[in-house]
């Protein structure tokens, strides 16, 4: 009698139980793997797809037909024939009857032919977002528009976008509740308004960045079921526009009210009168000071959890009333305020206990006093932000080490005073997941050894000009920190190609900046391309040691790559197209200064990836030697051009 297998007694229902634990991609992708009744669980319970291969677009959405969210803002080559052919026979369309959310970021080949298309196909679509795709103006709008069951629409940095094109969503889309114009600079005060009296479901609006006067923020009082308003950077809106919201929007709970240049602190005393329920106040790079007649007015926001007075000037007793009034406080921004002292700090956490996220950018009086204190204090901290703040050394990560174990994110970039006794110190803190050591020149690979030991958690690390970091602190970083994602070796001259043999045992790095390695060669790049499969954006600017065979290794290996600088190196014309053209998701490349590369080699290589680069930068010389059919089909395609 044949042995039965475990996996043929499992019901179906126990597989789907288990699948729903599985927690990262990877560990889907080995599931799908192990045989067919565990990928046909996979097909019929996956809910989300981001897509990354355009060949692979129309096979895996006629697998997976239950989606609710379609990821396909890193898909290169999204154009309205695409869509078209997509939706062109009635048997590929089952993936459309479930989908409620759509996220096309930066997809800047698809305009509105294909854009409606594909909206009109999708009847239960609740949200979509098409911010990057800079390009789009009112007939994507009006595209949109046709999305009746839309609820949250992101458009952020849609530039073509006026309050025609505005007007066409609001009266096509009354039941949004969420929508975020950042940074379309054509829509005006008309448009907000017409906006406002149409959608009266709105809960979240940002409208970041956009040349409002204090006349939007009236039509915007107006919306009863406001909750988060974001007006970052609204350089026309002053005090007069924060009274209208001072008896309005009862339901308001998160105001974003930086860089707000003509604001004062009369107008945040508007804010803070009439709205006691506030969580989130961010008035970073705003207010000059803080006088004591606005910080008493937070005495009654008993449910602040979030305050941002970045770039403000406090003194001791404002930070003292804060922690009196401010007992629910999770997270303070300081960062560039004039006037932070130990004691300051000291009389702050006495009061605000239960403080997660701390930033102290560029405090620099700050000590190691005021450290011990916020540690000792504060035990639930998750993210402490210490850029600059020169005073501060090993006694303080001592402190952070021993009381701080939950700690998730530090910044200790251009602190001189960090040494590797301090990072071993640090190395305490075991659930660490980004690090920034950029800038210390203090550290070297023992204390890099240290962390990596300890902090095998590590997805984000910082060495930017760290010199004292070579070749045994990498090797001791790989093989410690094995889920590293993005990691910065910028300047590190101490690096060489052995260096990165170690860096290629990798499996996880997306990310990497290498930008400057003066001692790398095409031997030190192949073996990144070849170990680091997953890479998708790097820096190589100024690595004048690596050359056409480096660049061939990158083409071939590095398949997922979508962001590119090769500024600076020692490519020629058979290296570049070989780049440009091999590496088919590549969206973003940087090309300055290559000086062994002719005119025709850039022709060539720029009509290789002309289907699906988005943005490009070159040396503005090129502007006026390159053909000009090349140019406008590359604008013609959603490309978008900066030239040094």
């Amino acid at each position: 009698m044949s042995p039965i297998s475990l996996l043929s007694v499992l019901t179906e229902d126990l597989l789907v139980r288990v699948y729903t634990r599985l927690g990262s991609d990877s560990d889907r992708k080995t599931w799908r793997i192990v045989c067919k009744n565990f990928l046909r669980v996979d097909l019929v319970t996956r809910r989300s797809l981001r897509i990354l291969r355009f060949e692979f677009l129309q096979r895996l959405l006629f697998k997976y037909t239950n989606l609710d969210s379609l990821d396909l803002s890193v898909c290169p080559r999204i154009e309205d024939g695409a869509i078209s052919l997509l939706l062109s026979r009635p048997e590929w369309l089952n993936w459309t009857r479930c989908l409620t959310r759509l996220t096309l970021s930066g997809a800047t080949g698809l305009r509105h032919s294909g854009l409606e298309l594909l909206l009109r196909a999708c009847p239960r679509l609740e949200a979509v977002d098409v911010s990057y795709c800079w390009g789009y103006g009112d007939m994507e709008a009006s595209a949109i528009s046709c999305a009746k069951g839309l609820r949250e629409l992101r458009m952020d940095k849609c530039l073509g976008v006026t309050d025609v094109g505005l007007a066409k969503i609001a009266v096509g889309c009354g039941k949004l509740e969420r929508l975020s114009l950042k940074w379309c600079m054509e829509i005006s005060d008309l448009g907000v308004d017409l906006l406002c009296k149409k959608c009266l479901d709105l809960k979240s609006l940002d409208v970041s960045y956009l040349k409002l006067t204090s006349e939007s923020l009236r039509s915007i009082a107006s919306l009863p079921k406001l909750e988060v308003l974001a007006m970052s950077g609204c350089a026309f809106v002053d005090d007069v526009g924060l009274q209208f919201l001072e008896n309005r929007c009862p339901l308001l709970q998160v105001i974003d009210i930086s860089r707000c240049e003509f604001l004062t602190y009369s107008g945040l005393q508007s804010v803070a009168r009439g709205h006691n329920g506030l969580l989130q106040l961010n008035a970073g790079c705003c207010l000059s000071r803080l006088p004591a007649t606005v910080l008493h007015c937070l005495k009654d926001m008993k449910n602040l959890n979030t305050i941002r007075i970045d770039g403000a000037r406090v003194s001791d007793s404002s930070l003292e009333i804060i922690s009196s009034n401010c007992k629910s406080l999770v997270e303070i921004g300081l960062s560039k305020c004039v006037g932070v002292t130990d004691m300051g700090i000291m009389q702050l956490v006495s009061g605000c206990v239960d403080l997660k996220i701390v930033n102290l950018t560029c405090c620099r009086s700050i000590t190691d006093a005021a450290i011990s204190a916020l540690a000792k204090s504060c035990w639930k901290l998750v993210c402490l932000k210490l850029e600059s703040c020169d005073k501060v050394t090993e006694k303080s990560l001592n402190q952070l080490g021993s009381c701080c174990l939950g700690l998730e994110e530090i910044d200790l970039t251009d602190c001189s005073g960090v040494d590797d006794k301090g990072l071993k110190y640090l190395s305490g803190c075991s659930e660490l997941l980004c690090l920034k050591l950029g800038l210390c020149t203090n550290i070297s690979d023992k204390g890099l050894a240290y962390i990596a030991c300890n902090c095998t958690r590590i997805s984000e690390l910082d060495l930017y000009r760290c010199t004292g970091i070579g070749d045994d602190g990498l090797a001791a970083l790989t093989n410690g920190c094995k889920k590293l994602m993005k990691l910065n070796l910028s300047y590190c001259n101490g690096v060489t190609d052995r260096g990165m043999h170690y860096i290629g045992h990798l499996k996880e790095l997306s990310d990497l900046e290498m930008r400057g390695l003066i001692n790398i060669t095409s031997v030190g790049l192949t073996a990144v391309a070849a170990g680091c499969k997953r890479l998708a954006e790097l820096d190589l600017k100024h690595c004048e040691r690596i050359d056409d065979s480096g660049f061939w290794a990158l083409a071939y290996y590095s398949r997922n790559m979508r962001q590119i600088n090769m500024s600076y190196c020692a490519v020629s014309d058979v290296g570049l197209c070989m780049v440009m053209g091999n590496l088919t998701r590549l969206q973003d490349a940087k090309l300055v200064h290559l000086t062994k590369v002719t005119v025709k080699g850039f022709e060539l290589a720029l009509r290789a990836c002309s289907v699906r680069i988005r943005k490009l930068k070159l040396n503005s010389r090129l502007r006026l030697v390159l053909s000009s059919e090349t140019l406008e089909t590359l604008h013609a395609r959603g490309c978008m051009f900066r030239w040094d």
